[in-house]
């Protein structure tokens, strides 16, 4: 096992769930606050406005619109005797807002506050000469300064008494930040909040996930304890969601390995016992061999030289048995199903000692692979010929029934029984009485794998005393049959 760092899938899922729910959470919290700001900003520059008009009450309402950008508010001379007069008028009547404050400027200096307590106070001499500054005695001015820590909104309002040198300016402004601290306090509750919930997401999100990936875990643990010699294990189950479905596909494959694996270790097994004999016999006469009796050294050399061509024989039978059983080796096309019964009798015709008869064909075409078919039935037509006596009639045809495809070979040799018909198909499986004493014992085999590639089968009608009926049952347009479709 590598070194490399493992991070576990049931951290990767939570860590999924927690950016997202943190990111939605600061999305949430981050518009709502800007929103919230938006609107008392806004709510602080409608305060200001409302106290310019405020100032022209003061002043009977004679100023031009502050808010079109005019120029500051003309008093007539009879209204007030003094601008020191009206400045002090105008800081007692106009009341500042919440967290804001008043300043009523004369000739360059604060000379009014408000007398009522505010947050703070506008007489800072800087602060006084910007605003005298920004206003030049003729426009009123909303906008937005630094007064120390102090961020300000304010409006500045020039006063000017007909007939007078002195000009006064009206400064109300508000802390921004003073105003906000209300959705400051908000915005940390919700961060607060925010942080136990996706504490509390991450609590549930891990508890979840781990219940959830059980199934993985197992998975794991039972892969780990799985090897070629020992596939019993199997994954438990329980629930019918996604991973449940996944533990019992994992088991069936588990079972389709274990059959696998079993079958080819019958193979090793068969093919061991079937070398055996063989190999023992041309041992055996080696080491018995006079070499200086030319008549002995004929006679072994001549059944040595039967022996190593039935095995390989048995070596051929083998690897077209594992050629079978391979699906990347089955191409299917489309195939004359006539032309391939004709082809299939032009061949077994012409093999002497018996009797062959075309009994039938099949009309249309089907998706087949055209070759391995053709091994199959001349397999058939081969055991026939093998086990029927001479000059009896060997019969072969092929019909369409519905969505299948059967191809048949019939014989008139001893039969089968009943409780050897299964058997036969084994590898290396033969009947004693009379049938399957000859070959490898692999020709059966092979037939069957190849109907299986087709999604088929193959079946067999026979008794003792009355031949055998050997027929491929393949679908047409694909797929595989269930165990009654196609039955004769």
């Amino acid at each position: 096992m590598s070194g490399r760092r493992v991070v576990s899938v049931r951290v990767r899922i939570l860590a999924a769930i927690l950016v997202v729910t943190a990111l939605g959470l600061i999305s949430a919290g981050s518009v709502a606050y800007l929103l919230q700001r938006g609107r008392d900003l806004a709510a602080i520059d409608e305060e200001l406005m409302q106290e310019l008009d405020d100032v022209r009450l003061v002043v009977s309402g004679r100023g031009p619109d502050a808010a079109e950008g005019g120029s500051g508010v003309d008093v007539p001379t009879p209204a007030f005797a003094t601008t020191a007069e009206l400045m002090h008028d105008l800081v007692r009547t106009v009341t500042p807002g919440i967290q804001g404050s008043a300043v009523g400027i004369v000739d360059g200096r604060p000379a009014f506050v408000p007398g009522v307590s505010t947050a703070f106070r506008l007489t800072d001499a800087e602060f006084v000469r910007d605003m005298v500054e920004a206003t030049g005695g003729e426009r009123t001015v909303l906008g937005t300064t630094g007064a120390g820590e102090r961020t300000l909104r304010y409006i500045a309002v020039p006063i000017r008494l007909e007939g007078t040198d002195s000009v006064g300016v009206f400064v109300s402004a508000v802390d921004i930040e003073g105003r906000l601290q209300d959705l400051h306090g908000v915005m940390t509750v919700f961060w607060w909040v925010a942080g136990g919930a996706l504490a509390l997401v991450a609590l549930v999100g891990w508890f979840v996930a781990g219940r959830l990936l059980g199934p993985v875990r197992e998975l794991r643990d039972t892969a780990a304890r799985i090897s070629a010699s020992d596939l019993g294990e199997r994954i438990p189950v329980a629930g019918n969601d996604d991973l449940s479905e996944l533990g019992r596909t994992m088991n069936d494959m588990i079972s389709r390995l274990e059959s696998s694996f079993q079958a080819q270790q019958r193979l090793l097994d068969d093919v061991r016992h079937e070398l055996s004999t063989p190999l023992t016999i041309v041992r055996g006469h080696l080491e018995l061999l006079d070499a200086r009796d030319p008549a002995e050294v004929e006679q072994t050399l001549a059944i040595a030289t039967d022996e190593l061509e039935r095995m390989s024989g048995l070596v051929a039978d083998i690897a077209a048995l594992a050629d079978a059983e391979r699906p990347a080796l089955h191409r299917p096309a489309p195939v004359d199903l006539g032309r391939l019964t004709r082809d299939v009798f032009e061949k077994v015709r012409v093999i002497p000692s018996h009797d062959w008869a075309l009994e039938a064909e099949a009309r249309g075409v089907a998706r087949l692979d055209a070759a391995r078919v053709t091994q199959a039935w001349l397999q058939l037509a081969d055991n026939a010929r093998k086990y029927a006596p001479e000059g009896t009639r060997i019969a072969l045809g092929s019909r369409r029934a519905g969505r299948v495809l059967r191809c048949w070979v019939q014989d008139e040799g001893p039969g089968i029984p009943v409780e050897a018909h299964e058997r036969i198909f084994e590898r290396f499986g033969r009947v004693d009485d009379g049938r399957g004493t000859a070959g490898s014992g692999l020709g059966l085999s092979i037939v069957r794998a190849i109907a299986a590639a087709h999604g088929g089968r193959v079946e067999v009608d026979s008794a003792p005393g009355r031949g055998a009926r050997f027929t491929l049952v393949l679908p047409l347009q694909g797929g595989t049959l269930d165990d009654t479709e196609g039955s004769a």
